[in-house]
C-alpha cells in the first residue's frame, strides 16, 4: 500500500478552500494542518473539511512530524519567505501565484530547491486550465501556432476584498500577481522565451499605494506577441480572458472553458481527469512528490517569468 501524504494548508481564504475541494477527489492525500490568522474561522473551516489541527503559525504545522507537504495560499508579501521556509524543514511545497514579489526573492527560493532536491512548485494554474492544456496539446501537435495572444484580467477592486467579497488583510498587485499568470502562460504556450517586455501603468490608489490599471506588451523569441490589460478599476465579470490568435484557429479560454474565435463551445472534457484546473494542479503536485520528480510549474521552470516581472517593475519605476 503506498504512504498517504499529509499536507498543511496555509491560507483559509477563497483560495485555501478551493485547494481543500480539489483535493478531497484526490486518492492517498490527508489535510492534516490548517493554519490562518483567524483562529476562529480558521477552526470553521477545518470542521467542514475534517481537518484536526489548526494554528496561526507556519512554524507550528511544520514541527509536525509526519508531515509531508504544505501549499501556501497566504499573501503574496509571505510566499518566498514561507516556502523557504517549508523547504529548510524538509518539507515538499506548493506555492500559489507569485512565487515572490521581487527577483531576489524568487531567486531566493529556486536556490533554496537546489539545496534541498524537495518538490517545490509555484501555483501556475493557467498551464493545468483544461482550455489552455487543449490549446498546449494542440499547439505542441504541430496544429497551432500563437501569432498574437490578447489578454483581459479585470477585477473590481476598488475595496480591498478577495473574492468572496470579504476583506482582505493585505494588498493585491497587477503586476507581481495578476500578470504573472499570463507572462509565464504566453512563454510556456509559445515554447519560446520573452525577448521584449513593454508596460504603462495608470494613476496610484490614494489608500492602497498601487496602480489600479495597467497595459502590458510582449515579444516572444519565436515573434509571436501578447497584448495584456488589467484593471482594478472595471465593474464587470471578474476574472481573466484570453484569446489565442494563431495561424490555423482562433481561441478564447475563460479558466476551465473554451469556446472559439465564433464562440462555439469547445468540449474540453476528456483533456484531463478533471475540469478543474486547481485540482488538476494539485494533483501535479502530489504525483511530482509520489514520482520523485519535478513538476510541471517547478520554481525553476517559472523563474523566467519573474524575471520579466522585474525587468517591467523597473521600466515602470524609470517612467514614474
Amino acid at each position: 500500500m503506498t504512504k498517504t501524504i499529509k499536507v498543511a494548508l496555509a491560507g483559509a481564504g477563497a483560495f485555501g478552500i478551493k485547494h481543500l475541494d480539489g483535493i478531497k477527489n484526490i486518492d492517498g492525500v490527508e489535510v492534516i494542518s490548517l493554519i490562518s490568522r483567524d483562529l476562529e474561522k480558521t477552526r470553521e473551516v477545518a470542521t467542514k473539511y475534517g481537518i484536526q489541527h489548526v494554528t496561526t503559525d507556519l512554524a507550528d504545522s511544520l514541527a509536525l512530524k509526519e508531515l509531508d507537504a504544505v501549499i501556501l495560499c497566504t499573501p503574496t508579501q509571505m510566499h518566498a519567505e514561507q516556502t523557504i521556509a517549508c523547504l529548510k524543514a524538509g518539507k515538499h511545497v506548493q506555492v500559489e501565484i507569485p512565487l515572490a514579489d521581487s527577483l531576489a526573492g524568487a531567486k531566493a527560493v529556486v536556490e533554496e530547491q537546489k539545496k534541498t532536491g524537495l518538490v517545490a512548485m509555484c501555483g501556475h494554474t493557467r498551464r493545468f486550465n483544461p482550455s489552455h492544456q487543449y490549446v498546449h496539446n494542440e499547439i505542441t501537435a504541430g496544429r497551432f501556432n500563437i501569432q498574437q495572444m490578447d489578454v483581459q484580467t479585470y477585477f473590481f477592486r476598488r475595496t480591498n476584498t478577495n473574492a468572496l467579497g470579504q476583506a482582505r488583510s493585505w494588498t493585491d498587485h497587477l503586476l507581481w500577481h495578476h500578470a504573472a499568470h499570463t507572462v509565464d502562460l504566453f512563454a510556456y504556450q509559445c515554447g519560446s522565451p520573452i525577448v521584449q517586455a513593454n508596460a504603462i501603468q495608470g494613476p496610484i490608489h490614494p489608500t492602497l499605494g498601487i496602480a489600479m490599471d495597467m497595459s502590458i506588451q510582449l515579444k516572444a523569441a519565436n515573434g509571436a506577441i501578447c497584448t495584456l490589460s488589467l484593471s482594478f478599476n472595471n465593474d464587470g465579470p471578474l476574472g481573466t480572458y484570453f484569446r489565442y490568435i494563431g495561424d490555423t484557429a482562433t481561441y478564447l479560454a475563460r479558466y476551465d472553458d473554451l469556446f472559439t474565435g465564433k464562440e462555439e463551445k469547445i468540449d474540453v472534457s476528456k483533456v484531463a481527469v478533471s475540469m478543474n484546473g486547481i485540482e488538476l494542479q494539485d494533483r501535479e503536485f502530489f504525483a511530482a512528490i509520489k514520482e520523485g520528480r519535478e513538476p510541471n510549474s517547478s520554481v525553476a521552470k517559472v523563474f523566467a517569468c519573474y524575471e520579466v516581472l522585474h525587468d517591467l517593475e523597473q521600466k515602470l519605476n524609470a517612467n514614474g
